[in-house]
């Protein structure tokens, strides 16, 4: 038990014992907290003039208290004796503590980097491929970079073990062969992480880009270091790992610049005149706010049996305002048909023709030579065939004659008001 006649010694040796080791700790710990408090409250108000700086002071804030608690707590278990008890493990553990709060503070500090790149380049611009490349790289790059310093604080911090320094020595004999394994048992992540890269490098695709990834139109919602968020148009979300977008091909239409072009096509009878269509367009792409005023195209560029087909070219200042302008487009041109030219939407065309002869008993010409011929032709003329003694009988009767001419003249005239009824 600690007694007054004890003190004189304690000042003399301030760490040679638990009790004191501990209140010095407990110091030291306060001691570190104000210094964090009084000088966060400092550069918060140096940086407040500076969003940037901001950020990052607001990125760094918990991992710079743990980074300097564990600093102060390691210097005084340096300064206690090896003869104190269970000194040797608290060194240690605190030397793997300060490894894992400095790896903590190097991620956070490359985040707050990306974060304030990203803060500098807004995307509400008009014109924001400039800023949707600076965040592609900016948030690529930065996951990239923590990875990398979250693998070797790792391996710093399993180096402190005297037992994981032996196994590694050991290790690096046989290092081809290790790195042969890891790297063919870590090709998926090693893959996607060098894909990120090239992606980052080269920028195959951006933030916000307009794609087309096997036939579904979306727009990069998200880039990590594994796959990419694409937010389809009826929101569903599609994942891709980062390698597909290097061995795959795939459509990106903001590439180089967000204006688009789009089409428009109608199907129309060939006697529509096209000068009001062209007059009719010009007037609902001036009023439209999609239409970005560089292309407005009206022509004809196929014709099948039935009508012609007319594609409109219209632009935009990207594909969301496009295919706004494009349904605007396609809806006043209907209107504009049905109610001025109804008569030239498509329709079927059929054309019947027949002619009587102008003989006794005449046949249609177009009535196969066979069912022109008569029917004693073929018949055997004697009263043992019964078909061919009522055909005879039938034929000298003129009565039944004359009714057979009027039927087929009945039917001739119905066929030529089928052929008027189609030619109007």
């Amino acid at each position: 038990m600690l007694k007054i006649e004890d003190l004189p010694n304690l000042a003399d040796a301030p760490l040679h014992s638990w009790l004191v080791t501990s209140i010095v700790t407990v110091l030291a710990v306060v001691l570190a907290i104000g210094v964090h408090w009084i000088g966060g409250r400092v550069l918060k108000r140096i940086a407040r003039p500076y969003p940037l700086l901001s950020v990052i002071l607001r990125y760094i804030d918990k991992p710079a208290l743990f980074v300097l608690v564990i600093v102060l707590v390691e210097l005084v278990w340096t300064e206690a004796p090896d003869t104190l008890r269970f000194i040797l493990a608290l060194r240690d553990g605190a030397a793997f503590a300060l490894i894992g709060a400095l790896t903590w503070l190097s991620v956070r500090s490359a985040a707050a980097i990306g974060e304030a790149i990203i803060q500098a380049h807004p995307l509400d611009s008009a014109d924001n491929l400039q800023a949707r490349r600076i965040h592609t790289q900016a948030r690529v790059l930065a996951r990239s970079v923590m990875i990398v310093i979250v693998i070797v604080g790792i391996g710093g911090a399993l180096m402190t073990f005297p037992s994981v320094r032996q196994i590694g020595a050991s290790l690096l004999a046989s290092a081809g062969v290790a790195g042969l394994v890891a790297g063919i048992a870590a090709r998926p992540v090693l893959g996607n992480l060098i894909a990120g890269l090239q992606i980052a490098l080269s920028q195959p695709l951006r933030l916000d880009d307009v794609v087309v990834i096997q036939g579904e139109w979306g727009r990069i919602e998200e880039i990590t270091s594994t796959y990419v968020t694409v937010r389809l148009w009826d929101q569903r979300r599609l994942i891709v790992p980062l390698q597909w977008f290097i061995e795959n091909p795939f459509a990106n239409w903001t590439k180089s610049s967000s204006q688009i072009i789009g089409t428009v096509f109608l199907h129309v009878d060939y006697r529509m005149p096209l000068t009001p269509l062209r007059e009719e367009l010009g007037r609902i792409v001036e009023q439209a706010p999609e239409w970005d005023r560089r292309v407005q195209v009206l022509q004809v560029t196929d014709a099948t049996d039935r009508a012609m087909q007319l594609r409109v070219l219209v632009s935009s200042n990207d594909s969301g305002l496009n295919w706004d302008l494009r349904c605007r487009v396609r809806e006043g041109l209907l209107v504009f048909v049905q109610t001025h030219y109804p008569q030239y939407l498509p329709r079927a065309r059929a054309e019947v023709s027949a002619e009587l002869e102008a003989v006794e008993g005449g046949t249609l010409d177009w009535m196969p030579k066979s069912a022109q011929a008569p029917a004693s032709s073929t018949a055997a003329h004697s009263e043992a065939d019964p078909v061919a003694s009522r055909g005879e009988r039938l034929e000298s009767d003129p009565r039944a004659a004359s009714a057979r001419k009027a039927s087929v003249a009945d039917a001739v005239a119905a066929t030529g008001q089928v052929s008027n009824q189609a030619k109007n």
